[in-house]
C-alpha cells in the first residue's frame, strides 16, 4: 500500500481563512486529490514554545491567536475532534525526546486557517505538535524522521508555516507589492534543495546569508517545513502545488511528497 502523502503549505495571512483566493482554491483542490486521512498531524508555526509537546484533547478549542482583524475572523470555529490515541503514538515515536501530553492548547490559526478549506466538515481528528524553540533546525529535521511511520498509518502530516515570512517588509493594506528580490532568491534556493532531495541543505538555511536573514528573521514559520522533509523519502515524487507571494515578503509555496 502506498504511503500517505505529506504536505507543507504556506498559510500566509489569517484572512485566508475567510477570503476566497487562488491560494484557498488550490488548498481545496489539493484536498480533493488526496485520499481521505484517518487523522491529521499539524505542525504549526504558531505553537512555538520551549519544550516538546503534543495536543491531547478530546475536543480541541479553536484559538484566535491574532489581533486587529475583522470580527468575522474571530467567529470562525473549527470543531474537529482531537485524538489522545494519536497523541500518545506521536509521543512514543519521538522517544527518547520527552514530549508533554498537552490538554490546554487546542488548534491555532496555523492549523485551522488551512483546515477550513482542506476539510471544511471538520470531521477528521486533528492533533498538533508543538515546535520546541530550544532545538536547532537539524534537530527538528531528525524529529520529523521519527514521525515517518505515521504515513503508513494513513495520517496526513501537514506542516503549516511560510518558507519566506518577513512581516516588517510586508505590504499591509490593499496595494499590491511584487515579491522582493531577496525573497524570490531565498525561496528559489530552498526549492532547489528540495528538488535535489538535499534536506540537510534546507536545514542549514541560516547559512544562506542576507537572503536567509531577511526571509526567515525568526525560525518559527520555516521549521514546519523540516518536519515534512523529515517524513519524506528521497526517492518519492515531490511537487509544488501552490506558488506565489503575498505582500511581497510572505511565500505561499506548497510542497507535496507522494
Amino acid at each position: 500500500m502506498a504511503r500517505f502523502p505529506a504536505l507543507f503549505l504556506g498559510h500566509g495571512n489569517p484572512m485566508n481563512a475567510i477570503q476566497p483566493s487562488g491560494y484557498t482554491r488550490a488548498w481545496e483542490r489539493i484536498a480533493g486529490e488526496l485520499p481521505r486521512p484517518k487523522a491529521i498531524l499539524c505542525i504549526s508555526a504558531h505553537w512555538y514554545v520551549a519544550g516538546s509537546r503534543v495536543s491531547a484533547e478530546e475536543r480541541p478549542r479553536t484559538i484566535h491567536d491574532f489581533g486587529g482583524f475583522p470580527r468575522a475572523l474571530y467567529q470562525v470555529e473549527y470543531p474537529a475532534p482531537g485524538s489522545p490515541k494519536l497523541a500518545a503514538r506521536i509521543r512514543d515515536l519521538l522517544a527518547p525526546t520527552a514530549v508533554e501530553m498537552d490538554t490546554r492548547w487546542g488548534l491555532d490559526h496555523g492549523s485551522w486557517s488551512l483546515l477550513v478549506h482542506l476539510y471544511p466538515k471538520a470531521d477528521i481528528p486533528v492533533v498538533q505538535l508543538g515546535i520546541d524553540e530550544t532545538l536547532a533546525a537539524q534537530e527538528h529535521l531528525e524529529l520529523g524522521r521519527r514521525l515517518a511511520p505515521l504515513r503508513d498509518e494513513d495520517v496526513l502530516v501537514l506542516g503549516s508555516g511560510d518558507v519566506v515570512h518577513n512581516l516588517h517588509a510586508y505590504a499591509w493594506g490593499q496595494h499590491p507589492q511584487d515579491p522582493y528580490e531577496w525573497a524570490v532568491q531565498f525561496e528559489t534556493r530552498i526549492r532547489g534543495f528540495i528538488e535535489a532531495r538535499d534536506f540537510e541543505g534546507v536545514a542549514g538555511y541560516e547559512g544562506l546569508g542576507r537572503e536567509a536573514a531577511l526571509s526567515a528573521p525568526t525560525p518559527d514559520h520555516f521549521l514546519p517545513l523540516l518536519y515534512v522533509l523529515g517524513v519524506a523519502t528521497k526517492d518519492e515524487p515531490v511537487t509544488f502545488p501552490v506558488e506565489g507571494f503575498d505582500g511581497g515578503s510572505v511565500s505561499m509555496l506548497g510542497v507535496r511528497f507522494g
